[in-house]
């Protein structure tokens, strides 16, 4: 496989391309899994190579539940992305997480219920260990990232992932607020596994931009409260993607991202289909 990028960047609401780029293509790339989101923008940022991928196209077309997870990371896999830096919108379900802020967060509780979430199936079965969902080491370089620029980034916390498209009732609010989450979102969750069965680093940066609805000094959030906070993060967020891959580690990775498959399929060899084989290729092959 030729490494067209190294690294990958998925943005969310509010960032739906990344300044700064050279020597700029863009290439419409096929999976097994179908197309990805948008056609996919490579170029140099910061001395390295990087792949830019709008989640929810250009124009904001696609619904959380709409998208197509599957193709999205293993587009970025074939193009030789080992490293994700994912920016989306989030609503804060503690006082602390402020409009504005980031949050870098280290867990995940699934709430959703109309999608596909591994590449596995069709006759073969595997599964990784996902008790720590995010890489440890880009996460802290998303940290690092922000405080060099004096901007709050807050390291840890809980994101629920939620169905939507409709934002939260006051009940179910409270509800998540109980469990002590951090944050809600509708789409990194299935990012994040697929990224560990595709043994891609990943981290998300979280943009805060509102309350959701449990904040009784604070009207219910609002699309046009969501647009206006996530322009004025976009910026931010800019130049924190900058700050993080100018600091991203180089070379032979270390972490568990990058053998999560070596001890996952559960399934003989000899009984895999073909077709599936061959869908998967790019990712078993490592280890024949």
């Amino acid at each position: 496989m030729e490494q067209r990028a190294e690294i990958g960047i998925i943005g969310g609401s509010g960032l739906y391309n990344m300044a700064g780029l050279t020597n700029v293509t863009e290439e419409r790339v096929t999976t097994p899994f179908g197309d990805p989101s948008e056609a996919i923008v490579l170029g140099e940022l910061e001395g390295r190579r990087v792949a830019f991928l709008a989640r929810h196209g250009r124009g904001h077309r696609l619904l959380p539940s709409e998208l197509p997870f599957r193709a999205n990371i293993y587009a970025l896999k074939q193009l030789g992305v080992e490293q994700i830096l994912s920016i989306s919108a989030v609503g804060s379900l503690k006082e602390e997480h402020k409009p504005t802020d980031f949050v870098i967060p280290d867990q995940f509780i699934d709430r959703t219920f109309a999608r596909t979430a591994t590449f596995f199936g069709d006759g073969i079965v595997g599964h990784v260990a996902f008790g720590d969902p995010i890489c440890a080491d880009v996460a802290k370089v998303f940290a690092s990232a922000c405080a060099e620029l004096g901007v709050v980034g807050k390291l840890g916390g809980t994101y629920v992932c939620m169905e939507g498209p409709q934002f939260s009732t006051r009940a179910e609010s409270n509800l998540y607020r109980s469990w002590g989450a951090d944050v809600i979102g509708m789409t990194n969750l299935q990012e994040a596994k697929l990224a560990r069965e595709a043994e891609i680093c990943y981290a998300t940066l979280a943009m805060v931009t509102d309350y959701d609805c449990w904040h009784t000094g604070h009207d219910d959030v609002t699309v046009e409260q969501v647009i206006a906070v996530s322009h004025a993060n976009a910026g931010n967020a800019q130049h924190v993607l900058k700050a993080a891959i100018r600091s991203m580690p180089k070379g032979e990775r270390t972490c568990g991202c990058a053998s999560a498959l070596k001890f996952a399929i559960m399934t003989d060899k000899a009984a895999i289909p073909a077709e599936t084989r061959k869908k998967l290729a790019l990712l078993l092959d490592k280890y024949n």
